[in-house]
């Protein structure tokens, strides 16, 4: 039976559904799990006792971490198996991200889920030692020693080169039609001599099963897509920030979507991250 104080509990709850979102997206880099954690954490709050909950934001907020932090001991063991390089969902938007870009997802990876959650809770989100500790059940001295080891490991994934939001959306678009029509005297123009390319296709689409490392060998790659792609088309879709990166989605010539996310140093691209697993691009049709 729907009551007044369900409705109220749903009710206050909505509003905070985006903050949890974003919250459990950058703990497990997918987009439907983070879903399905704050989708777990509404029905838990719809049975709990109100009364008893001073902060509705940091009891949603501590129930979603515990949530993730079990999930990510599972979606570690089925990266284990993954097919290729493994690359967080894409979240498409207008504006950079300013506090998690897909290079700091990549290195969030590399840490221990305890380390991530201190990390991510502190530096990124702002919070108290004292509020991160009743989140992931540990002491604040702790958090802080999880906080400093995380910070050591991520400091070279933060952005050393600031881009001109313009400037990056117009590189681009630059990469795209350079890439598309086959240009490469203007693609290489673009790119950095110990540029990398990325691409996950989970085993699902065809893709590179290891990165392209180096200017040679990204070019090698690029020649023989530009080559396929002048048989078999590709659309822009959309140019924006993929994971606070600038970048685009395509239509490609098998009906998919996918996702191309640029990493830019001193106005050059140093890596090319490109999502084609379709279950990871399902959230942007």
């Amino acid at each position: 039976m729907i009551t007044a104080e369900s409705e109220h509990a749903a009710a206050s709850f909505e509003p905070l559904r985006p903050k949890l979102v974003r919250v459990a997206y950058r703990m497990l880099g997918s987009m439907a799990d983070a879903e399905d954690m704050v989708q777990e954490a509404f029905i838990r709050w719809m049975k709990a006792d109100h009364t008893e909950v001073r902060e509705p934001e940091a009891f949603l907020r501590r129930t979603v971490m515990r949530l993730c932090l079990d999930q990510l001991k599972s979606a570690r063991r089925q990266r284990e198996t993954y097919i290729g390089p493994w690359l967080p969902d894409p979240v498409v938007e207008d504006d950079e991200a300013e506090d998690v870009t897909l290079p700091l997802m990549l290195a969030l990876e590399r840490l221990s889920p305890l380390e991530r959650a201190a990390f991510l809770l502190h530096d990124v989100f702002g919070l108290e030692f004292d509020e991160v500790a009743a989140a992931i059940q540990r002491d604040a001295a702790a958090c802080r020693q999880l906080a400093a080891r995380a910070r050591s490991h991520v400091r070279e994934a933060r952005p050393r080169f600031q881009v001109e939001k313009q400037r990056g959306l117009a590189l681009a678009r630059a990469f795209y039609t350079a890439s598309r029509s086959g240009d490469m005297k203007a693609l290489g123009a673009m790119l950095k001599a110990d540029v990398s390319a990325h691409a996950d296709g989970g085993g699902k689409r065809p893709a590179a099963v290891e990165p392209a490392l180096g200017f040679d060998a990204v070019m090698k790659q690029y020649e023989q897509v530009a080559a396929w792609l002048r048989e078999n088309g590709s659309t822009l879709v959309r140019v924006g920030f993929v994971n606070g990166l600038p970048g685009f989605i395509t239509l490609e010539a098998d009906g998919e979507l996918q996702t191309t996310a640029l990493e830019i140093e001193e106005g050059k691209i140093a890596a090319i991250y490109v999502v084609r697993n379709p279950d990871k691009l399902r959230h942007l049709h």
